[in-house]
């Protein structure tokens, strides 16, 4: 597992995932199946995995960030609530298991793919807003950072509808808050599999710059295409974490 072979297939991967999870996200499906693939055992596997992931999350929301789109300021309350959330639900998660939500997270997941096809106006342009701001973050920061704490699939696609329906954004802005929603989440979460030696470091760094490539590339286009290339790409990836959560739940 420590062959050049096996570093060229794995950053290529994050390379890839790192495109696809800075325009819709969703690149964990990518990454996580290579490193089974080249032989990491599972739990090294989900470690290595949001480590380096957790690259290309910084990287596409600096992108985002210095091309304007977000404001970090705006996200303060944001970023707190879904660190307080990640780290009750990273606990939780030790606690009891996630098991219920591999049947209930699927089908979530369908509607909202559903309710993107057939609402063509979402996210095509800024709307009024159906919540206060600070309220919106609280609330859904300490729901979405608990989720991706305790279980994780799918949390960026819970992410861009909230922010699209209950404040209004266009998608490329939702998508570009989504991210810094998605990396405070995140460092609790390799926190936790740092402390139990969960991480092969050596193969993170290698997907890492992988990711930080890809997210580049990504980011770039999703501003440049804007919502043409994101909805399309992030029903595509909705629809096929609800197949992989599927397969997990009834056919492993």
């Amino acid at each position: 597992m420590n062959d050049p072979e096996t570093f060229v297939i794995l950053f290529t991967a994050a390379l890839f995932a790192g495109f696809v999870d800075a325009i819709a996200g969703g690149g964990g499906l990518i990454a996580l199946p290579a490193l089974l693939a080249v032989g990491v055992p599972p739990q090294i596997a989900l470690g290595t995995n949001k480590f380096q992931g957790t690259f290309g999350s910084i990287t596409a929301a600096v992108y985002y960030w210095r091309k304007g789109i977000v404001d970090l300021r705006k996200a303060r309350t944001g970023i707190l609530f879904t660190f307080a959330g990640a780290a009750a639900g990273a606990w939780a998660v030790q606690q009891v298991s996630p098991e219920f939500l591999n049947t209930l997270i699927p089908l979530l997941l369908f509607c909202i793919a559903v309710y993107t096809i057939v609402t063509p106006a979402l996210g095509r342009s800024d709307a009024p807003p159906k919540m206060g701001v600070t309220p919106f973050y609280a609330l859904f920061g300490v729901l979405l950072g608990f989720y991706d704490g305790f279980f994780g699939p799918g949390v960026g696609s819970f992410w861009a509808i909230a922010l699209m329906v209950m404040l209004g954004m266009e998608i490329q802005k939702a998508t570009g808050y989504t991210k810094v929603m998605n990396f405070s989440s995140n460092i609790i979460a390799i926190v936790i599999f740092i402390a139990g030696g969960s991480v092969w470091f050596v193969h993170g760094f290698v997907m890492a710059a992988g990711q930080v490539v890809g997210a580049q590339f990504g980011a770039r286009w999703a501003v440049k295409k804007g919502i043409a290339i994101i909805k399309p790409l992030y029903i595509t990836v909705v629809l096929a974490t609800v197949l992989k959560l599927l397969y997990n739940r009834f056919f492993v």
